[in-house]
């Protein structure tokens, strides 16, 4: 069973991006007025510090979700130094990481993880991540964490249109519009559906819009035969360069990408870029937190889950255009600051899949697109 078991996680795995990565996020320099500071928990804290005073993340780059800021205000609310290893790695990289580290706490042992959903129940069935329920545990949608605490969504992204305005004169509001003959050649996607996890999920989020569900992605593929049939679909791979440029006017992307880019693309003094959240087809990808089960300095990982997932946490993460777990109850609260918000696209209704109908997607998506779409996408 452990190997059937693994060789399926293993074959999602191979086709999802990294967590961790994409264009440069903007910085916050400092947490609004109008947040709470994170205060660490005193016991907590003396724990902390009894381990040493330190806690080691990996793969965590820090142009990435405003991960830098992060970092920078946690060393300054607790007083602890963060080791920072291998800020470009990926989520298998981070499992292996782990492994190593059994029986051996030195410096580059992981304390805590930030790794694409699927890796979250994968190595909670491995054995390799420590349960703990951060204060905020209620607050996530029990939908997106280990009942037992062993992993919990951290922040998502939401399937999108880059659109350039030098380019589009009207943007698409929604999926069905980027059939109209005024979208000729205009529309492409940031990958191959066969190999590429953002691709594929821009499949996936047609589906939802058109007839189907988190169950039944079929009608992406569709979707897509029409796009191509009709001329719009491009076979060319849309990138931050290529849209800025104008060589793919509207691009496919995750939000967590496409609004970094828009904001460079600006300070660039290059043309207007839109981003456009679909009215319908909302499909989220989440990355998920966990700490390591053996981790060196246990207490300085729990310290950052709660900081993390503290409004203040939170709202760093956001400010990096990473859409925090918690973020409807933010919002609902008002504790996002209305700049904040302006600069944010309509993320409400956004839906998740299951590892298991994601995985479903996937094998649909990748084994349909020759027979159906028929379209080799490439650099």
């Amino acid at each position: 069973m452990t190997t059937i078991r693994t060789t399926l996680c293993c074959a999602t795995i191979v086709l999802l991006t990294a967590a961790c990565g994409g264009p440069p996020a903007p910085s916050s320099s400092a947490t609004p007025a109008s947040v709470e500071q994170f205060v660490p928990d005193p016991e907590l804290l003396a724990a902390a510090e009894a381990e040493g005073g330190s806690l080691t993340t990996i793969a965590l780059p820090r142009d990435w979700c405003n991960y830098g800021t992060l970092i920078d205000t946690f060393e300054e609310r607790t007083g602890l130094a963060v080791n920072e290893l291998a800020p470009n790695s990926g989520p298998g990289d981070e499992i292996e990481a782990i492994r190593a580290s059994e029986g051996n706490p030195g410096p580059e042992a992981p304390d805590v993880v930030d790794v694409s959903l699927p890796f979250g129940p994968f190595a909670a069935g491995e054995g390799l991540l420590a349960p703990y329920k951060v204060r905020a545990w209620d607050s996530i949608p029990s939908s997106q964490k280990d009942p037992d605490g062993a992993w919990y969504g951290g922040y998502f992204g939401v399937t999108g249109f880059e659109v350039n305005r030098a380019y589009v004169d009207s943007p698409p509001a929604d999926w069905p519009d980027l059939l109209e003959a005024a979208y000729a050649g205009q529309v492409a996607l940031p990958g191959d559906p066969r190999t590429s996890n953002q691709a594929m999920s821009a499949v996936y989020a047609a589906a939802l819009a058109n007839g189907g569900s988190l169950d039944d992605a079929r009608p992406g593929l569709e979707f897509f035969r029409q796009l191509h049939d009709r001329g719009n679909l491009q076979a060319t791979i849309a990138t931050a360069t290529s849209s800025a440029a104008g060589e793919t006017p509207i691009a496919i992307r995750w939000t967590y990408y496409a609004l970094p880019s828009r904001d460079a693309t600006a300070a660039a003094d290059g043309p207007e870029i839109e981003i456009v959240v679909p009215a319908s087809g909302r499909l989220g990808q989440l990355s998920v937190q966990a700490i390591s089960a053996h981790a060196p300095h246990p207490s300085a990982a729990k310290l950052w889950m709660e900081f993390l997932y503290s409004d203040e946490g939170q709202l760093l993460w956001l400010e990096g255009y990473c859409h925090p777990v918690r973020f409807e109850e933010l919002v609902a609260r008002e504790r996002v600051p209305a700049a904040l918000l302006a600069r944010l696209p309509d993320v409400a209704a956004v839906q998740f899949p299951s590892l298991a109908q994601l995985d479903a997607a996937r094998d649909l998506i990748a084994g349909q697109w020759d027979a159906i779409v028929g379209l080799d996408i490439r650099q």
